[in-house]
């Protein structure tokens, strides 16, 4: 077998190379084995993130127990939660392109083998799959794991996560909940390290890994402090060798069928919204492009299967209990959903199915034949407001919020927006309009879990919708439309509503429409003017030049 690694480890030329390693320690005989990238996110701020020096000295034990030499290399994180609502968000979605370039940078510069990802949180699982795919060696994903969820007081009710906070502030703000039940949450809500404990953004694109086929089954849900985590580790870095061995590197298992696979699963599990946006820019680096509408296919076409926070009342633990993701993709195959064609690390699909045969519980994941509702949790919506598609997780809107007209009310920023609405001045009936907030004009797609919790908290969440170009926490609830495309900043129509403009969503009608003439808006465009720039230095410049629109996946190139 010939080894990458040889252009640093083998000849008289690279003497000085092995200098080099031998000064870590390496020895001649291990010079002779295979070197294994362990490219690690672990820091000490996000709560996802500062268990995974455990999860990497498990993975290098597998690596070595396996043949190979491991090497330790880290990459930046942004917690996702921390930088909500203020000028720290603008960081969260550019992070994922620095996450690319910086594993692209070391295991290129280092002539790597074979690879391990050790992600965790938002940003930093598509950011490592995009950079692997790029390098396209043997690789193998294996996460820190899903915290677990906290416990309201008595353990009565349902369980509390990190959105208990954000809805908790507003309820404040209105009344309906007093600042010492709210420090009671604080100091439960997240009770262990790990991924924000629903599904939101971080478990969906780590359960998705699964479904692409480079993880080990359970990497999406065994949670951050179980012991079976740091086996399932050891496993990865074991998996790694044997995938080295047999020549399978990253873009013969994340292709087209693994793309599909796990649109699939999205639609099944009802993920955050984000991996649209994710999953999107993941296929485009794999050489097999989709589009919303072959979202809007997937959703017409795929069950809905498991609802967990923040759609339904269950964390994700409760999801690892019945089986995990194998268990959905076991029902999804019995509708023939799924393509057979696809590889996983495991080895071809069918050998991967059949190892999977623990049936659906029927209630944390409901059998084919009984889904929560016979298509896809999440929904694209397209309109004179949005030509090139917007996106709302349709599991977790009321019924009575499917359809609703209302007059816009705009703001150009996410802080105006939430100063309207924690002074009253949104009210039942509204449609509220966010914009500027998207890749190029926020710069950097901030998140809008605020002002949607304080929708929720005010008690809003069944009369009022929002619309923005911006991008929402998977812990979003209601009926809040993303990614409106193209957005204000590219003279997408959403620049152009005017306050107290009739604008209906209709989310079972797959429409998001604006009622003005198109005379109107015509009229409206001429006298139209982009603003400036909110950044003229810095990444967040360099970012606003080159990202592409959210529904291309808000790529970078």
């Amino acid at each position: 077998m010939q080894l990458r690694s040889e252009a640093v480890t083998a000849g008289v030329a690279r003497a000085p190379h092995r200098s080099l390693l031998k000064a870590d320690g390496i020895t001649d005989e291990e010079l002779k084995r295979p070197l294994v990238a362990v490219f690690n996110s672990r820091n000490d701020i996000i709560p996802g993130h500062n268990n995974l020096d455990k999860i990497a000295e498990a993975v290098k034990a597998g690596i070595y127990m396996a043949g190979g030499v491991p090497f330790e290399l880290s990459t930046i994180g942004v917690c996702d939660g921390i930088a909500m609502n203020h000028d720290g968000m603008h960081y969260s979605l550019v992070s994922r392109e620095v996450i690319a370039d910086s594993l692209e940078c070391a295991v290129q510069g280092h002539a790597f083998d074979a690879l391990v990802c050790i992600p965790n949180c938002d940003k930093i699982v598509p950011g490592m799959l995009l950079g692997a795919l790029r390098v396209n060696i043997p690789t193998v994903f294996v996460s820190g794991g899903p915290m677990l969820a906290g416990k309201r007081p008595g353990g009565c009710g349902p369980s509390t996560d990190l959105n208990t906070l954000f809805d908790g502030a507003a309820a404040v703000q209105q009344g309906s909940m007093t600042a010492e039940e709210l420090k009671r949450y604080e100091d439960t809500a997240c009770p262990t390290c790990g991924s924000c404990s629903g599904l939101f953004t971080a478990n969906s694109m780590n359960c998705l890994c699964e479904a692409l086929g480079i993880a080990l089954p359970g990497n999406g849900t065994v949670p951050a402090v179980y012991s079976e985590r740091i086996r399932l580790a050891k496993h990865a870095g074991m998996k790694v060798m044997e995938l080295l061995e047999q020549g399978v590197c990253m873009r013969d298992i994340v292709n087209a069928a693994a793309v599909h696979n796990a649109m699939e699963c999205d639609m099944a599990f009802g993920g955050s919204t984000n991996t649209v946006l994710h999953l999107t820019a993941v296929a485009r680096e794999a050489g097999c492009p989709i589009t919303m509408d072959d979202w809007d296919a997937a959703s017409a076409r795929t069950p809905h299967l498991v609802k967990l926070q923040p759609s339904g009342p269950r964390p994700l633990s409760d999801l690892y209990e019945v089986g995990g993701v194998p268990v959905v993709m076991h029902e999804l195959a019995k509708l023939g959903l799924l393509d057979h064609t696809a590889v996983t690390c495991m080895g071809p699909m069918d050998d991967y199915l059949a190892s999977c045969t623990k049936p659906a519980d029927g209630e944390v994941c409901r059998a084919h034949d009984n889904p929560f509702s016979p298509v896809g949790a999440l929904r694209v919506l397209h309109g004179n407001i949005a030509p090139d598609g917007a996106v709302v997780k349709k599991s977790a809107v009321d019924p009575s919020m499917m359809k609703h007209t209302g007059p816009a009310r705009c703001f150009d920023s996410e802080e105006a927006a939430c100063a309207a609405i924690y002074a009253g001045e949104i009210v039942s009936g509204d449609v509220v309009v966010i914009r500027y907030e998207g890749p190029k004009g926020g710069p950097g797609m901030r998140e809008m879990l605020t002002p949607t919790s304080a929708i929720s908290g005010m008690g809003l969440s069944t009369s009022v919708a929002l619309i923005t170009d911006g991008r929402f926490s998977g812990a979003t609830k209601g009926p809040a439309v993303g990614h409106v495309s193209p957005e204000a900043a590219a003279g997408g129509p959403i620049a152009l509503v005017e306050e107290g403009d009739r604008v209906t969503v209709d989310i079972e009608g797959g429409a998001l429409t604006l009622h003005v003439s198109d005379d109107e808006l015509s009229r409206r465009r001429e006298a139209f003017r982009l603003p400036a720039p909110k950044h003229d230095h810095g990444v967040l410049a360099k970012y606003a030049k080159l990202v592409s629109s959210a529904d291309k996946g808000a790529y970078v190139s």
